[in-house]
């Protein structure tokens, strides 16, 4: 690399500054974390998304956990020499003040070093508030010419490029960092950042330099999955990309890297796990009711791509448990692939049909009709909540088309909901149940669609209107990420319509019977075991009766429980299904019965460092296996949350429309095209699944098909 094409690198790394300051000072502004000196240190102001809040929330509360470990542990020990703290690519952090004020520098101090330019301005900026002076004492500048930026009796601020080693080295010995005191050295984001042999360069120079250290490591990992890929491309669009997620992916593998750089232990923990086993759970409560939320997989997906490290060596700090195991949050891969489920773009006559939008709704009209509406997605150059009907028709065994269509322009408007349900009443007519507008706003009403055509039946010509249906100014059902299952009573039809969000509820347990005949909401006695409160489940109709699968509970953590709602004499069962091995907890998929066994599709799960593909529960055993998806015939990243997907049996495939969602700050990703999964080697194999053709097991009783 050329030493222009250098500067434009640092320039642009030093950009990541700017834009990550100003997030911690919008977080501490929503009160997510206590620091009024965000505020002081960077000028202006931004309003992050709740996701942002979130995602740098917890980066704060994990530096701070090992932050405190280090101050305790060598504060306990009343070491002979003052502890130290040197932070690498520091930017505008707010840490030693913080420190400061709560009292924790009286027996240590603070270095800090980052490019020149960002650190003269951070030096700046203290040196014309005086709030911050007050907090510092006495200091002096340093030379222009100098690494010195700023020094007073227990602060120092370098500028230096961490890629120079050897000038990093001798100007922390000139600024009075002493090698033999208990340090900590910490990097938010930085490793990363550094070609490969500089980061590792530094690991090995801190592990020699300093023999009583911790080593604190916060940044990016998992590169192989679509959020990890859409992960890189965001940062080498920005010009300062990623480096080193290819050797190093995971924690153990960042574990094994810094092990052998002559550190003595390492812990290392993804910031799902941290989040979980680190954090009391009065405060999580407390964070999760700070503003509206209904970014849960992204929140889930950005925090299985980031991990916190702790590598230490030395008498004093060698055995300091930053990072102690936890049978709180089990790792739980799933076994080895039974099988693949070859994948491929859907496309007609090099028109690949575009359905760029999530948290829609999909309905299959009739074997040649696929209609999707609202979600949030890209219309006329824009994102924003999609008001277009999404329209996949063939003729015959023609390969598929995809259309937009719009409403006749009487009656109601398509209001842009998303995180409805939508049910085939007749190949002409549609219901619409929940949805919202924000998190805040639920969309109500129940609505129906009506579809008519030109005469020569030419689906390229469908209109749609809208209509209420239901009783007039009904709000018994005001909830989202909810699922409505079509089930069997005495002969009559009802929409099983379970769980989900609202305003009030943050999940909800309850659920309702609309009669279709009548579209009146009745009441059907059920018994047996109420299931846990969930949202973002699946559901499908299974003699008579609904299969409830996954889905995220009260505590914002993903559930595994497979259940069954059972048809009886006089109403419905609740039981569970006992499956085996248990699935991993997972929600935001898809789910469908083929030939007696449930597919759930893709969605999000935080137990595993792999992906999910597609787990395949035989119904009458109750086995489970796993199927990988190939993408190789899949041109980009696919994202398999907030789709839609619908079952073909008689082709023996399934087609995945839509799908993605804000990825962190690294920008919204919507899944371009319609995919198509070949499923016929489920039949043609039939695996292990169907070797016993016993009864299934349910809550101890057997039931038989």
């Amino acid at each position: 690399m050329g030493p222009r094409n250098r500067e434009r690198r640092a320039g642009a790394v030093q950009r990541t500054n700017d834009s990550s300051a100003l997030s911690k000072r919008s977080l501490a502004a929503r009160g997510y974390v206590q620091d009024p000196f965000a505020a002081l240190l960077v000028p202006g102001a931004a309003r992050r998304a709740p996701l942002i809040h979130r995602g740098y929330y917890i980066r704060a509360r994990a530096v701070r956990h090992c932050v405190r470990a280090f101050l305790e542990q060598t504060g306990a020990l009343h070491a002979a020499r003052r502890a130290q703290i040197l932070s690498l690519g520091a930017g505008f952090d707010s840490l030693y003040f913080r420190l400061k004020t709560a009292g924790r520098l009286a027996r240590a101090a603070v270095w800090e070093v980052d490019f020149p330019n960002v650190a003269r301005r951070k030096a700046e900026r203290i040196g014309e508030t005086p709030e911050l002076c007050a907090l510092t004492g006495p200091f002096h500048r340093g030379e222009p010419a100098s690494a010195l930026c700023f020094e007073s009796a227990d602060y120092c601020i370098l500028g230096l490029d961490l890629r120079q080693l050897q000038r990093v080295d001798e100007a922390l010995g000139a600024a009075g960092l002493d090698a033999a005191s208990p340090t900590l050295l910490l990097a938010e984001a930085v490793l990363t950042y550094l070609e490969t042999e500089s980061a590792a360069a530094l690991i090995a120079w801190a592990a020699q330099r300093f023999p009583n250290a911790l080593f604190v490591v916060y940044e990016q990992m998992r590169p192989q999955d679509a959020f990890g890929q859409f992960m890189l491309q965001h940062f080498r669009q920005l010009n300062s990309p990623l480096h080193g997620l290819e050797r190093f992916p995971d924690v153990e593998a960042q574990r094994r890297r810094f092990l052998q750089a002559g550190w003595t232990a390492c812990g290392a923990v993804d910031m799902n796990e941290f989040y979980r086993c680190f954090l009391p759970a009065e405060e999580r409560r407390r964070v999760e009711n700070i503003e509206p939320f209904d970014e849960f997989e992204e929140w889930h997906l950005k925090c299985a791509h980031y991990f916190i490290l702790a590598a230490s060596r030395g008498d004093i700090l060698s055995h300091t448990l930053v990072f102690p195991s936890s049978e709180a949050f089990p790792r739980l891969n799933p076994a080895s692939p039974s099988g693949v489920f070859p994948a491929s773009v859907v496309s007609s006559e090099g028109q690949v049909p575009n359905l760029k939008r999530y948290g829609h709704a999909s309905v299959l009209l009739s074997p040649d009709v696929i209609l999707s509406a609202g979600g949030f997605g890209e219309q006329e150059g824009r994102h924003c909540r999609v008001s277009q009907f999404h329209l996949l028709s063939r003729d015959g065994d023609s390969e598929w088309k995809g259309s937009q269509i719009g409403d006749c322009g009487t009656g109601v408007q398509w209001d842009g909901r998303l995180y409805h349900t939508m049910t085939r009443l007749s190949e002409s007519r549609v219901l619409v149940l929940g949805g919202r507008l924000s998190p805040v706003s639920p969309a109500l009403g129940v609505l129906q669609l009506h579809f008519c055509n030109s005469e020569d039946n030419n689906t390229q010509d469908l209109k749609v209107t809208i209509t209420k249906a239901g009783p007039k100014n009904d709000s018994t059902l005001s909830c989202w990420r909810h699922s409505t299952t079509e089930v069997s009573y005495q002969n009559q039809e009802y929409l099983f319509v379970y769980g989900g969000r609202s305003v009030v509820e943050p999940v909800l347990s309850d659920w309702h019977f609309l009669h279709v005949e009548t579209m009146a909401w009745v009441r059907i006695p059920v018994e047996g075991e109420v299931p846990e409160a969930r949202h973002s489940h699946s559901a499908c109709t299974w003699q008579g009766g609904a299969l409830i699968a996954g889905g995220l509970g009260a505590s914002e953590e993903p559930l595994n429980s497979v259940l069954f709602l059972r048809p009886t004499s006089c109403g419905f069962l609740w039981e569970s299904i006992d499956i085996q091995p248990p699935i991993t907890p997972r929600y935001s998929h898809t789910a469908h019965v083929l030939n007696g066994k449930l597919l759930l599709v893709g969605g999000v799960w935080i137990h595993s460092s792999s992906f999910p593909g597609v787990t395949v529960i035989n119904l009458t055993t109750g086995l489970c296996s796993e199927y990988e998806i190939d993408t190789t015939y899949v041109p980009w990243p696919l994202m398999l949350h907030n789709h839609t997907s619908i079952l073909l049996p008689e082709e023996q495939q399934l087609l995945l429309l839509g799908g993605g969602g804000n990825c962190f700050s690294f920008g919204t990703y919507f899944n371009p095209h319609t995919v198509t999964l070949d499923l016929s080697s489920l039949s043609a194999g039939q695996e292990g699944l169907d070797s016993y053709s016993g009864p299934t097991k349910v809550d101890n009783k057997v039931f038989h098909k």
